[in-house]
């Protein structure tokens, strides 16, 4: 294993932006960076569980009033801990824009899930 393997660990934050190998099975699927990184596994400083950002959205910040505001932070479902999305979920140096990318997907992805299945 090369050092550049060695550099990366469970918690490196990974840009929507950057390029980003996508399988064929994977482009059929209409996976998409965004999604990718929304759904990646990290680690929780605090008490050592596995969430992603979606589980992060769907359950801890489920009922805040920040939740679909473009929120900085990214909440541990488990212990109620919270991070900012700028350098756990996604690198500092470009923070503003890859939050705005994330939050605007999510905002999304969870706007068009209540649109068909919450809404009479």
């Amino acid at each position: 294993m090369g050092k550049r393997y060695e550099e990366f660990n469970h918690n490196t934050p990974i840009s929507p932006q950057a390029p980003m190998y996508l399988t064929p099975e994977e482009k059929a699927a209409k996976i998409t960076p965004e999604l990718k990184v929304a759904a990646r596994r990290y680690l929780c400083p605090n008490c050592g569980r596995e969430f992603s950002l979606f589980q992060s959205r769907a359950v801890a910040c489920k009922y805040c009033p920040k939740a679909n505001q473009r929120c900085p932070n990214v909440r541990c479902p488990y212990c109620d801990s919270e991070f900012p999305i700028a350098g756990f979920i996604i690198p500092k140096n470009n923070g503003r824009e890859d939050e705005r990318i994330m939050n605007d997907y999510t905002d999304e992805v969870f706007n068009r899930w209540a649109d068909r299945y919450n809404r009479r």
